[in-house]
């Protein structure tokens, strides 16, 4: 990545723990009005890391339930073939 995208990256990561830890959502629009007002360009980096890393959080979480729920099923079969 560039220096535009590593910046606003890290910052994306600091704010989504902010978030994860306080719940406020707002911050994203702030952060967001004071980055476009003197750099476009690091406000579009910013709101498109943010938004890759929460589709990525969310996947894994899916991909977590779905495992589980796997491991789940094969130790019923497993606990019902032993019967």
């Amino acid at each position: 990545m560039g220096v535009t995208e590593d910046m606003a990256d890290e910052l994306a990561t600091h704010t989504i723990k902010y978030i994860e830890a306080s719940g406020d959502e707002e911050i994203i629009a702030e952060l967001v009005k004071v980055l476009g007002s003197t750099s476009q360009t690091a406000e579009e980096a910013f709101l498109t890391s943010i938004r890759v890393r929460r589709a990525n959080q969310k996947a894994k979480a899916l991909l977590v339930e779905r495992v589980k729920a796997f491991k789940a099923r094969q130790e019923q079969k497993s606990a019902s073939s032993d019967t």
